[in-house]
């Protein structure tokens, strides 16, 4: 063998030396982005996502307290998310231009304030004002911080940060449940005040502090981050310019008008419907089942949310290994909507009734983070945030449909079960309008 090709041998050995450790080192750097983030963000998304369904649990008290029907629950619940609706895009806007440490701080602790005063509600309008109002507050907080998130990940990383990121959903309910349950149970009556409204109050609490700590320590973007260096920074910003897609919209109006952009959001309101109708009815068809003690009907709608985290953890990191984003929608889909449908058949049965919504749940919820990572592979600049928004604007009229759709057929038909199957169907008509999803588009 000549000296020269022992040369290039030695020369390639070398460069495949460097290359591991770079990735080595980009492994690091990304592992300490991650832990400096997606942590508090997930617990910033359980104190939201505890906000806005504890109403499901405190109707246990609630209704009979102040005495309000099925419809009205149904519709004070669903007002919040008229407000979301209005404000989402809007809000998100703001954020885009302010920032984020201090547009999401103000998110907080103005929904945290207005979650608290709940717990002076006594007439339907106060409630209804309060919910509405409770949804103006929060616009802009999860596709706020969704956009956020691209400004830190390439697209390739996406889906298993959003599910390190909405683990704070199921984890709300599965430690929120529980612990609401035990609050109203062992707060009643102190001070004069019904368990329901301590649970107003207490839970607030957490959102405030959270908000205030999120103005003090988040940073607006990679450059501002004092905890990464020159280097670092280069390295981050590197991988993000290499992802970006030249046919990327980059426009409001591109964004507002795109069709992928409304079709994305049908996909997503047909999971929320489903996932909305779970978390504020569970607690009632579970009581309807026949738990009576409100402490054991919070334990109980807590397990379906441990099955919720590891499918959405395995799930989120099975679409980024293999590349591969509609499916790993469609399949976890499917499945939540054929356990909604055979449990209207065990409405008597609080074993079958956990267990069937447990793997609806588990669906569901698998199905987001790879959703979550569709939006920012067509979308940059402002029209990512007007229409990672729009989406969820979209998605969150499911939120005031699952919860005044519930209600009122409940009332009409004194059964949960037509409401669940037709939310059964809604997953079932959204995983069909994913597989229209261009393949060449979204799995990256």
């Amino acid at each position: 063998m000549s000296v020269h090709s022992n040369a290039g041998i030695g020369g390639m050995q070398g460069q495949g030396v460097h290359l591991r450790e770079q990735e080595k080192e980009r492994r690091q750097l990304y592992g300490r982005v991650t832990w400096r983030l997606v942590p508090f963000f997930c617990l910033c998304y359980l104190a939201a996502y505890l906000d806005r369904i504890n109403v499901g649990l405190a109707k246990l008290q609630m209704q009979q307290d102040l005495g309000f029907s099925e419809t009205v629950y149904g519709l004070g619940a669903g007002l919040f998310f008229v407000g979301y609706i209005l404000f989402e895009v809007p809000s998100n806007l703001v954020l885009a231009r302010m920032g984020a440490r201090l547009w999401i701080a103000r998110i907080m602790i103005t929904w945290g304030l207005i979650s608290g005063a709940t717990m002076f509600v006594s007439t339907p309008m106060q409630f209804y004002v309060l919910r509405f109002l409770l949804g103006v507050a929060e616009a802009g907080f999860f596709p706020g911080v969704m956009l956020y998130l691209t400004y830190w990940y390439p697209t390739r990383m996406r889906s298993k940060i959003m599910a390190l990121f909405l683990i704070g959903l199921p984890l709300a309910s599965l430690v929120g449940a529980p612990l609401s349950g035990w609050i109203m149970t062992a707060f009643a009556g102190v001070r004069g005040h019904a368990g329901w409204q301590w649970l107003f109050f207490l839970e607030a609490i957490p959102s405030v502090v959270l908000g205030l700590l999120v103005f003090v320590f988040l940073p607006n973007s990679i450059e501002s981050a004092k905890w990464l260096s020159p280097r670092d920074k280069g390295v981050l910003r590197a991988n993000l310019d290499s992802d970006r897609l030249a046919e990327s919209h980059h426009s409001l109006w591109a964004a507002l008008s795109s069709g992928r952009v409304w079709l994305l959001g049908l996909i997503d309101l047909s999971l929320m419907m489903s996932t909305y109708a779970i978390s504020f009815w569970l607690p009632t068809i579970i009581r309807e089942a026949g738990v009576r003690s409100t402490a054991e009907i919070g334990l109980l709608t807590a397990v379906p949310n441990a099955f919720a985290i590891a499918a959405l953890l395995l799930n989120g990191i099975s679409s980024d290994r293999r590349r591969e984003r509609r499916w790993h929608i469609v399949l976890p889909a499917l499945a939540g909507a054929a356990a909604m449908a055979l449990s209207t058949l065990y409405t008597g049965h609080v074993f079958a009734t956990v267990l069937l919504f447990s793997l609806a749940t588990a669906g569901i919820m698998a199905a987001f983070p790879v959703f979550w990572c569709l939006p920012a592979t067509f979308l940059t600049g402002p029209a990512a945030a007007a229409g990672i928004a729009l989406i969820a604007s979209i998605a969150n009229l499911g939120g005031f449909a699952a919860t005044y759709l519930l209600g009122w057929l409940k009332d009409l038909t004194h059964s949960s079960s037509a409401g669940l199957l037709l939310f059964a169907a809604c997953l079932v008509a959204g995983s069909l309008l994913t597989l229209a999803l261009p393949k060449a588009v979204v799995n990256r």
